[in-house]
């Protein structure tokens, strides 16, 4: 293990190919951080598979010196899936946009969470279809102006958090494209993590939907407006470290109080990312600026049986239990006739 942290950069997983996102596209920063990540993982190179789907976010395995498989639109879940369950030693990363996850993709996606195989999915969050020119998305805001909603979309956005929580998910992270030391943390752990998990990055498109993140990403706003949840800490925020969220029992939700007089650190909730009730985990997820900080960091992650642990140790038991050791015991099993 540590041969392989010692030896290997980040400049070990870049390609030769000629990266062509746009100047300032969030997407450039995302792949740094997960550059910097792998090298941090008990896996060998050539044990990493990154498979996308559709979209600005799915030309990401051209650009990464390790296997890796561009599929078509909305099904980088079910690839990724039978990718795994073959090959069930590698490490692999679904690479998909907020469009290719959860319209074309949507079914594949909630299935390969509930299943719970154990794939890392890195879900880039802009609230908007780039590379085919600025329709609205799944994610975008109730009365988003795009090139298919003029007049502002009517429809409510799905909230990748919600989703995933409600697919039975175990492990949930979000970060944000301009915090680079967050988005590569949360990398390593869910590369650790095994089972399902998801990483929404809020990432920026900055042709058709320029600081649709802003007021999170804002430098001198940023910490009053989030927080960032660490397993067995307080959860605690703000500028001054001067704010805090409680359970209001009362009314069943999360309050975000001042510490002060009446409220201390001692009184503030203590992250559980490991509790496998996914109540509060659930109200973290959903949390939206201006009424809540927005919750970066590691939400949930749960320990469970993964799709592939269980399909693997069923074939070594039907395998031990079975009658037929080759094929030709099979064919030979019921009435033949030599001709």
């Amino acid at each position: 293990m540590a041969e392989i942290q010692n030896t290997l950069t980040s400049k070990d997983y870049k390609s030769d190919q000629e990266v062509r996102w746009c100047p300032g596209c969030g997407d450039h920063a995302i792949m740094n951080a997960i550059q910097r990540a792998l090298p941090e993982l008990d896996v060998k190179k050539e044990d990493f598979a990154f498979i996308s789907g559709i979209g600005c976010s799915s030309r990401f395995p051209y650009y990464m010196n390790t296997y890796g498989f561009h599929s078509i639109h909305g099904r980088a879940s079910a690839i990724a899936s039978g990718v795994k369950v073959a090959n069930p030693k590698l490490s692999v990363w679904q690479i998909t946009g907020d469009g290719d996850a959860m319209a074309i993709g949507g079914n594949h996606f909630i299935h390969a969470i509930r299943r719970n195989i154990d794939v890392n999915i890195i879900l880039f969050n802009n609230e908007i279809y780039g590379l085919t020119k600025g329709q609205y998305s799944p994610t975008s805001k109730f009365g988003a102006v795009t090139k298919t909603s003029p007049y502002g979309t009517v429809e409510h956005p799905f909230h990748p958090g919600e989703l995933v929580i409600g697919a039975q998910g175990k492990f949930f992270a979000r970060s944000i494209d301009s915090n680079l030391k967050l988005s590569q943390e949360i990398f390593i752990e869910a590369g650790k993590y095994h089972g399902a998990s998801v990483v929404e990055v809020l990432q920026n498109c900055v042709i058709y939907n320029d600081k649709t993140h802003a007021a999170l990403s804002d430098r001198e706003h940023k910490e009053d407006r989030t927080i960032i949840l660490k397993h067995g800490e307080p959860m605690i925020f703000g500028k001054d470290r001067d704010k805090g969220l409680i359970l209001d029992a009362e009314h069943l939700k999360l309050k975000v109080v001042e510490l002060g007089d009446k409220y201390t650190e001692k009184d503030l909730l203590v992250h559980n990312a490991k509790e496998k009730n996914p109540g509060i985990h659930l109200m973290l997820a959903n949390m939206r600026y201006p009424d809540y900080p927005v919750a970066f960091g590691v939400i949930r992650s749960v320990e469970a049986q993964t799709y592939d642990q269980a399909v693997s140790k069923q074939v070594e038991e039907i395998k031990a239990k079975s009658s037929f050791k080759c094929v030709d015991d099979l064919l030979n099993s019921g009435t033949t006739w030599e001709v």
